[in-house]
């Protein structure tokens, strides 16, 4: 883990039906599969499509017996940049972490809406992605990658190694979509922007 730290702590903002509680239990089982001790779960509220949906990541080194949701995530994950204007998103996050948001905007431009948080801040066309490797808006696959790149919190080829194992099981019949979801993977990694 970086810093010397023991646990990272990630929080999604997404809405119903954009798949954050998907890439929160992708992030959960790669990092599993990398040695690491996880947790991901969901906030369960109005399951509704399109209505704030929250989920969280805990991963570290070592058990973790703590079992809440995260007040202090260390990065937070904006799947839906429509949820700036409704949720306070950076609530609790470290400056010494950093949000990362689906957006066509420059991580400067972000910034101005960000209460004066002062971390990082990322920026990935996730939607735009999706379009050009999947054909359809499933931001939750490059916004998973772009999660991995900034924090760090799996080695990155080792991440792209045990999703393409992962993706050939769960899609053994649909070639297609592991080399879509692949792309998706490699171009938000090469892509997200860090303000």
């Amino acid at each position: 883990m970086e810093n010397g730290k023991k646990t990272v702590e990630i929080r999604w903002h997404g809405r119903g039906g954009q798949g954050a509680k998907t890439a929160c239990l992708l992030l959960a089982d790669a990092a599993f599969s990398s040695g690491k001790h996880v947790q991901g779960f969901p906030e369960y509220g109005p399951e509704r499509m399109g209505a704030p949906i929250t989920a969280y990541n805990r991963i570290s080194d070592t058990e973790n017996l703590v079992h809440s949701n995260i007040y202090h995530p260390d990065y937070v994950v904006v799947v839906d940049e429509t949820l700036l204007h409704s949720v306070d998103v950076t609530a609790g996050l470290s400056e010494d972490g950093a949000i990362i948001i689906n957006s066509t905007r420059e991580p400067e431009e972000l910034r101005e809406q960000l209460k004066g948080y002062k971390g990082k801040v990322c920026a990935v066309d996730a939607e735009k992605i999706s379009l050009e490797t999947l054909g359809k808006n499933f931001p939750n696959t490059p916004m998973l990658a772009a999660t991995v790149k900034v924090s760090n919190v799996i080695d990155n080829k080792k991440f792209l190694h045990d999703m393409e194992g992962s993706f050939r099981h769960k899609f053994a019949t649909k070639p297609n979509v592991i080399d879509g979801n692949m792309k998706a993977l490699r171009m938000s990694m090469e892509q997200v922007k860090v303000g």
